[in-house]
C-alpha cells in the first residue's frame, strides 16, 4: 500500500488505517508511537506538492490493463508520438513500470541520463516537444533487476511526479505496471489532488485476458478514476502478403467490444498484430511515422483523435463548471 513506511515490518497496517499502531505487527517498529498517535492519518503533503507542480500539465492519461503482455508500454509510446506530431502540442510520457522499464529502448533513448537541476529533474527529450522519463534511466545497465519493495517503488513514483521538471505540457502520459497494485494506488492517490482526465485500458481479445481487465475497470470505479475508453491490442493478424485476417487471440466471449456493451465503456480501438509494430518498438522508432498505411497505424491515428477530443471535451467542461 501507499501508506506502509519504508522500515515497516511485514504486516503493516497502513499508516492511515484505524488499526496503526496498535496492531500486534506494529510491535517493535520504529513507527509505532507516532502511529498511534493519529498524526499519520493527516493527507500526505506530497498531495499539495505534487497538485502544484502539476499546475502546469493540462491533460494527465493513464495506460492501464490488469493483464501483462498486451501492449500497454507499446499503446503509450505509440499515442506519445502520434499526440507529439503536432508540433505544437509538448508531450510527455511517465514510465512507472518500476521493476520492468521498457519505455527508454522503445523510445529510442536507452543509456542517456537523468539530470537535476535546481527546478528538479530534468527528462529526456526524445523530440524538442517529448519527453520522457524513466526509473530505466537511473540504471546502470539494462539489465539491472529492481528487487524494491512496495514503500520503496512507491516513494520513486513520488518522487518522479513531485520532482521531474515538465515544464509548461499539454499531455502527460502515464505507463503502468499489470495489476491493481503499489503502483496505481500511488499514482491514483498522488495525483488526485492534480486533476486525472482518464485511463486508456489495454486488452487483447481472449477471455483469459478480459477477466483481468474487468478487474481494472472495477479498480477505476472504486477510485473514482474515469475509463476514456477500451483499446483491442492484437486483434487479428493481416498477413503482408496474402491479406488474410487471422484471429490468433480468438474473442471467444465477444472481445472488447462485447465488454465495453455489456459495462457501459466506450470501445476506443482494434490493433491488428504487425511485425513492424515489435521491429520498430525494438529499434526506437515511431512506428506511426514510418508506416502511414498500415492497419495498426490507422488505428493508432484513430486512438490519438479519440482521446484528445475527449480531453478537449473534459477541459470545456472544466471552464463551464
Amino acid at each position: 500500500m501507499a501508506d506502509v513506511p519504508s522500515n515497516a515490518p511485514e504486516h503493516c497496517p497502513g499508516t492511515s488505517s484505524a488499526q496503526a499502531g496498535k496492531s500486534s505487527s506494529c510491535q517493535g517498529c520504529p513507527n509505532q508511537a507516532i502511529c498511534a498517535s493519529g498524526a499519520t492519518k493527516a493527507p500526505d503533503p506530497a498531495i499539495e506538492e505534487i497538485r502544484v507542480k502539476m499546475a502546469s500539465v493540462k491533460h494527465k492519461v493513464l495506460v492501464l490493463s490488469g493483464k501483462g503482455g498486451v501492449g500497454k508500454s507499446t499503446i503509450s509510446t505509440q499515442l506519445a508520438h502520434g499526440l507529439a506530431g503536432d508540433s505544437t502540442t509538448e508531450v510527455a510520457l511517465l514510465d512507472v513500470d518500476i521493476c520492468g522499464p521498457s519505455i527508454p529502448k522503445m523510445m529510442g533513448v536507452e543509456g542517456e541520463q537523468v539530470h537535476q537541476s535546481g527546478s528538479g529533474w530534468s527528462p529526456v527529450y526524445v523530440e524538442d516537444n517529448l519527453a520522457v522519463m524513466s526509473v530505466g534511466f537511473l540504471l546502470s545497465s539494462p539489465d539491472d533487476a529492481i528487487i524494491w519493495r512496495g514503500p520503496k517503488k512507491n516513494g520513486m513514483i513520488k518522487q518522479f511526479l513531485r520532482d521531474v521538471d515538465w515544464g509548461q505540457v499539454d499531455y502527460l502520459i502515464v505507463d503502468t505496471p499489470p495489476g491493481t497494485s503499489d503502483e496505481h494506488l500511488s499514482v491514483v492517490q498522488y495525483l488526485c489532488g492534480a486533476g486525472v482526465d482518464g485511463a486508456i485500458i489495454v486488452t487483447t481479445p481472449q477471455e483469459v485476458s478480459l477477466q483481468d481487465v474487468r478487474k481494472v475497470i472495477r479498480f477505476c470505479e472504486k477510485v473514482g478514476l474515469p475509463v476514456i475508453g477500451v483499446v483491442e491490442n492484437m486483434s487479428g493478424f493481416l498477413c503482408p502478403k496474402c491479406k488474410t485476417m487471422t484471429q490468433i487471440f480468438p474473442p471467444t466471449t465477444g472481445g472488447a467490444e462485447k465488454m465495453c456493451l455489456d459495462m457501459g465503456l466506450s470501445f476506443l480501438e482494434r490493433v491488428p498484430l504487425d511485425p513492424r509494430i515489435g521491429k520498430s518498438c525494438d529499434e526506437g522508432r515511431a512506428f506511426l511515422m514510418d508506416v502511414a498505411d498500415s492497419p495498426a497505424a490507422a488505428a493508432y491515428r484513430n486512438i490519438v483523435r479519440r482521446v484528445t477530443e475527449y480531453c478537449a471535451s473534459r477541459r470545456h467542461q472544466g471552464d463551464a463548471d
